[in-house]
């Protein structure tokens, strides 16, 4: 008698630990999905970057690699770091896209 009570107190409580981790998980799913748009279209093809943006972007990405290049940066973790912010600038201004652009909500490109 004493183990079917035991029994039946360990399954209630894994039901109550089972609807508690279901309820944190569907918290969880919308609080990613009001950051996440579903279209990913829109995360990664649409044109956010225009205007003084994209000038910014470029000049910044071709000046990184004239200091590469002409070897004006001298230390080895600076030039990474130049050349990420390089390759970057280059490739957004390129693409004309930026993601956390549509993650934030800024668009600067003219319509």
């Amino acid at each position: 008698m004493n183990m079917n009570r035991i029994q039946l107190e360990y399954k209630q409580n894994t039901n109550r630990i089972t609807l508690y981790i279901e309820g944190i998980y569907k918290y969880v799913r919308g609080f990613i999905r009001g950051f996440c748009p579903m279209d990913l279209k829109k995360l990664f093809l649409e044109e956010n970057v225009g205007g003084f943006d994209l000038i910014l972007r470029t000049l910044l990405g071709v000046l990184g690699i004239t200091a590469l290049a002409m070897n004006l940066v001298k230390s080895s973790p600076l030039k990474w770091i130049i050349a990420l912010i390089a390759f970057t600038g280059l490739f957004t201004s390129i693409i004309r896209h930026c993601t956390p652009y549509v993650i934030l909500g800024i668009n600067t490109a003219k319509k």
